[in-house]
């Protein structure tokens, strides 16, 4: 199958046309706290919209004024061909598209709803001091980007830059985004005081931190270890009515010396709740553990979950 038609046979897909649907949403979102918060303060967090900014305020400077919604087109149309050749295809259509419509989406909320009628006369920034600004920008994108992540989508931007440098420079992914941030935000030392830099550092670490604390807590899954005599019941509901996969394990009690088996299942919050209404329900009795796991790698990502018969 060649790449065209890799790209245009999800197409017919209710997978597509949803995850379509979230990826616009979420760039609608992550465009407004740019627009209301990061472009009146004048703030410069470490980001390809940060690096516009920049741009824009050194065209200004010799007299010729360029939007920072076009800077950010344009940088994240170069960056996706160079991602192109540099990263492969498998980056996807996605990052293609949500890199591209940040810039007009930018443009949307200023005609739409410009920030001029909320802010005070006067005022430098929509929540009146640049500490808010940050901390109400960083949440808002932190959100947007998380809602991404967990489609396999991006923002473009930032993370084609890392993952350019995490291939070819083989640092961590999670300091390449740290490091591509840092320089970005250093560019700002040509339109901006050494105290809004600070700032922007500062706002690119708490970014950082949000974003892994939003993901993690999406990503959570439970994993549930369960001892009962009843265990082929349990492992049928598990397999037929959730649909997960599960272990099992002999195992020998250290007190009394019984031979059991245990069930160990990784299940989101929703599929754990249903399975404990479940032994309720049918007064199934064991000894239950359950822990938080934030990461997981192999066949839970990788295959699809088979469908219900009857649907």
């Amino acid at each position: 199958m060649n790449v065209k038609e890799d790209l245009l046979q999800p197409l017919g897909t209710f997978k597509f046309w949803k995850e379509l649907v979230i990826m616009t949403l979420a760039m609608l979102i992550a465009a407004a706290a740019v627009y209301y918060f990061l472009l009146p303060s004048n703030l410069v967090i470490g980001s390809i919209t940060g690096l516009s900014m920049v741009i824009s305020g050194l065209f200004g400077l010799v007299g010729i004024t360029v939007k920072v919604s076009v800077v950010v087109t344009v940088i994240n149309a170069i960056l996706l061909i160079m991602a192109w050749f540099l990263i492969g295809h498998e980056f996807g259509a996605k990052t293609v598209y949500t890199a591209l419509i940040l810039g007009p989406f930018i443009e949307f909320w200023e005609k739409v709803f410009p920030v001029e009628r909320i802010m005070e006369p006067g005022a430098t920034s929509l929540m009146g001091d640049v500490w808010f600004d940050l901390l109400c920008f960083v949440l808002i994108l932190s959100a947007s980007q998380t809602i991404l992540f967990n489609i396999n989508a991006s923002t473009g931007g930032l993370d084609i830059l890392a993952k350019i440098v995490n291939k070819y420079l083989h640092f961590d992914i999670g300091t390449s985004v740290s490091v591509a941030g840092a320089l970005i935000c250093c560019t700002a030392f040509a339109i901006n005081p050494f105290r809004m830099v600070v700032v922007g550092l500062i706002g690119t670490w708490i970014n950082g931190l949000a974003l892994d604390y939003f993901t993690a807590g999406l990503n959570r899954r439970k994993r549930v270890c369960i001892i009962s005599s009843r265990y082929e019941e349990i492992r049928k509901y598990i397999i037929e009515d959730l649909q997960r996969g599960c272990s099992l394990y002999n195992v020998t009690g250290g007190y009394n010396g019984h031979q059991n088996v245990e069930i160990q299942a990784l299940l989101t919050q929703d599929e754990f709740a249903n399975l404990m209404d479940y032994l309720k329900q049918n007064d199934i009795h064991g000894f239950i553990t359950a822990g938080n796991v934030s990461e997981i790698y192999g066949d839970w990502n990788q295959k699809k979950r088979k469908k219900k018969k009857n649907q």
